[in-house]
């Protein structure tokens, strides 16, 4: 039966999207591929194959789900599958420095940033090169949810973190990405989430916690510790749904670049400055929505809230795939 297939390596992002596609009663499977085998000259199951394979699957010990998520994918375009988020998206998915070659070749604005790969003298040799003594942050070119992203005062900050970084630090690509340090008009960024390569909404995360921002519940992080003797503040949302969009400027030339690069569902990270530029600095492929913010937003349960969008694009796919095989 031809259905919808969720191509993924982390269990615990699909309950919201799986609640979506049995509220609209859509036939759909998953495909772990933590592990596996494909049997490449046999042809795949018919379906829109959906592709959310996370560029941090090496954290929980999938090293190479990547690569072999390449290889399915490879197999699925060989026999006229129906992909969303094929090759190209996953390409990007993996590496910064890929995603900042085309974000700038759609006119789309980013960090200055340096690629090293080598011993930590390198990395350090790199960043008084490129920064002197200022701030910079160091990043892993394949990273995924924030994690391993620092910021250090001067290249001597740097130096001592290098010095004693455990071999799990280490990027699992092999390279680092050196950046500018670009200070927020305030403490945020905007997430904007695109289905079908067009704008559903954008979400402002408050970053003062620190650059681990997934937006899942799967992702979310203890309360931090209040100093003995102290009152904690009253808590405030993390993540906020932003009325009324983004920029239309901007917007064009996000869509414009999803499109132009295969990427039909991601979410785009981007900051402001104080003198208004307008940086953007990550693209995620396998993108969460946050259900407290849709909920604050009155988006949720609709097909305006992330999974009901998302389910509602990818059940529309399935319907033509149907309809044209009448």
């Amino acid at each position: 039966m031809s259905q919808i297939h969720v191509i993924h390596e982390n269990p615990a992002w699909i309950p919201p999207l799986a609640a979506a596609f049995d509220a609209r009663a859509l036939p759909w499977t998953e495909w772990d591929l933590s592990s596996g085998s494909f049997d490449l000259s046999s042809p795949p199951p018919e379906g829109v194959f959906y592709s959310r394979m996370s560029a941090s699957s090496h954290t929980r010990g999938h090293r190479y789900s990547a690569e072999l998520t390449a290889a399915v994918l490879a197999w699925l375009e060989r026999h006229g599958r129906r992909v969303v988020n094929g090759p190209r998206a996953l390409d990007l998915e993996i590496s910064k420095a890929r995603q900042y070659a085309a974000l700038e070749s759609a006119g789309v604005a980013v960090p200055g940033s340096v690629v090293v790969y080598g011993e930590p003298d390198d990395v350090l040799a790199a960043a008084r090169r490129r920064f002197g003594t200022g701030p910079l942050i160091l990043k892993p070119n394949r990273g995924g949810k924030g994690l391993g992203v620092r910021l250090f005062a001067d290249p001597d900050a740097l130096a001592a973190f290098l010095a004693e970084a455990p071999e799990e630090e280490q990027p699992a690509d092999g390279l680092w990405l050196l950046q500018d340090y670009i200070r927020a008009e305030r403490p945020v960024i905007t997430r904007a989430e695109f289905i079908g390569g067009r704008f559903l909404y954008a979400v402002e995360v408050d970053t003062s916690a620190g650059f681990e921002l997934c937006p899942a519940e799967a992702c979310a992080i203890g309360d931090a510790a209040c100093p003995v003797g102290e009152t904690p503040a009253a808590p405030t949302p993390r993540f906020r749904v932003i009325p009324g969009g983004i920029d239309a400027g901007l917007r064009g030339r996000l869509e414009s670049f999803l499109a132009n690069n295969g990427i039909e569902v991601a979410g785009i990270e981007f900051i402001r400055t104080p003198d208004g530029r307008v940086l953007t600095y990550d693209v995620n492929t396998n993108t969460n929505y946050n259900p407290e913010a849709e909920a604050a937003a009155g988006l949720a349960g609709t097909d305006r809230s992330g999974p009901g969008a998302l389910a509602t694009f990818l059940g529309n796919e399935l319907a033509g795939l149907r309809r044209a095989a009448a």
